[in-house]
């Protein structure tokens, strides 16, 4: 894959999201795109960037609301493929850890 991307989409409602943000999540299943959906938004791996942008407007398009708001966040590296969890191993190797709080300091060992 080497096109990644942050893709958040929202309905502007007072009430839970949850329901419009799972059409979004659901609309990318679609496209050829491999996708992980976290607490502030879905990241989205494609070989094209215009899968991409078709899977992200397709998820947009999906959330029923008034008011939409999407952010889209695009990181296209062009000079060797990579994946996304390529990236995340790396900061690891960096840190000599999981880069997360999950991970138990080396006081609870």
């Amino acid at each position: 894959m080497s096109v990644i991307a942050l893709l958040s989409v929202a309905p502007v409602i007072e009430d839970s999201m949850a329901g419009e943000v799972a059409k979004a999540v659901d609309a990318l299943e679609e496209y050829d795109v491999e996708y992980e959906t976290n607490p502030m938004g879905t990241v989205i791996e494609a070989e094209e960037i215009g899968e991409l942008f078709a899977a992200a407007q397709a998820a947009h398009e999906a959330v029923d609301a008034d008011r939409v708001s999407t952010v889209l966040k695009i990181d296209d590296k062009r000079a060797r493929e990579t994946t996304g969890g390529e990236k995340v191993e790396a900061v690891a190797e960096e840190l000599g850890r999981a880069p997360s709080s999950d991970t138990p300091s080396s006081d609870d060992r």
